[in-house]
């Protein structure tokens, strides 16, 4: 979800800009007045990634406005300055703001400036798996699965936040199926690489977010050496 904030004293400016993001089914947009205090509050409490920002606004001093959200997000918004003035757009280019949109607003106008931010960044989709059973259908998020488990002709999926979910379908049909982060390691376990804390290839065992200690076969080493591999070139420093 991508959540804005105009600042903005004009009505009419805030309506064409939502009137824009309505169809844009990920933005959400809250609007304050052209007051300091108000304005920086939201900033600071709402996170937005985007601020529609009014430079004409005579409350509110630009540099110190910009210098507090500075010292006091971490990940700061982007600004999109708005001006009835052309001129104006040196100031928004000197503020390293991302673009410069001229009042009375264009729709096309607007719709463009998001569609750059989208493309820049780009939102990721959490992928999901569903298990079906009779008329129960449950959704998984494929980032919060640990390690599958064999048990007999069923599979438990071992989630993070603790819970452990059966599957009336065979560990070699969730081979198949799930991404290349999940490999075969045992008979009995697929294991999500990206949870991986530490390999003991002396020990044949991963552990996985420290507490679940998974064993791994000859069988399946290739598969533990990728792993390995891909974990290595993450890592910063590698020391012996």
């Amino acid at each position: 979800m991508i959540h804005c904030l105009i600042i903005d004293n004009d009505k009419t400016t805030a309506e064409i800009i939502q009137n824009v993001a309505d169809d844009f089914s990920e933005i959400t947009f809250n609007v304050v007045d052209e007051d300091y205090e108000k304005a920086l509050n939201l900033v600071l409490k709402d996170k937005p990634q985007i601020v529609f920002f009014n430079i004409d606004a005579v409350h509110i001093n630009i540099s110190e406005f910009l210098l507090e959200i500075n010292q006091c997000v971490v990940n700061q918004p982007l600004f999109i300055a708005l001006s009835v003035y052309k001129e104006k757009a040196i100031d928004a280019y000197k503020y390293d703001f991302i673009d410069f949109l001229l009042k009375p607003l264009k729709e096309h106008l607007v719709r463009k400036s998001l569609l750059k931010y989208q493309k820049k960044f780009p939102i990721k989709q959490s992928e999901t798996i569903c298990l079906k059973s009779y008329k129960d259908y449950q959704y998984l998020n494929i980032e919060d699965i640990l390690y599958l488990k064999a048990d007999n002709n069923t599979t438990d999926f071992y989630m993070a936040d603790g819970r452990v979910i059966g599957a009336y379908k065979t560990l070699k049909v969730f081979e198949n199926l799930l991404p290349k982060t999940f490999l075969r390691i045992h008979k009995s376990y697929i294991i999500n690489r990206n949870c991986i804390s530490r390999i003991h290839y002396g020990k044949s065992i991963c552990f996985v977010k420290r507490e679940h200690k998974i064993p791994f076969t000859k069988t399946f080493i290739k598969n533990v050496d990728l792993i390995n591999t891909a974990l290595t070139k993450n890592t910063l420093i590698t020391l012996n």
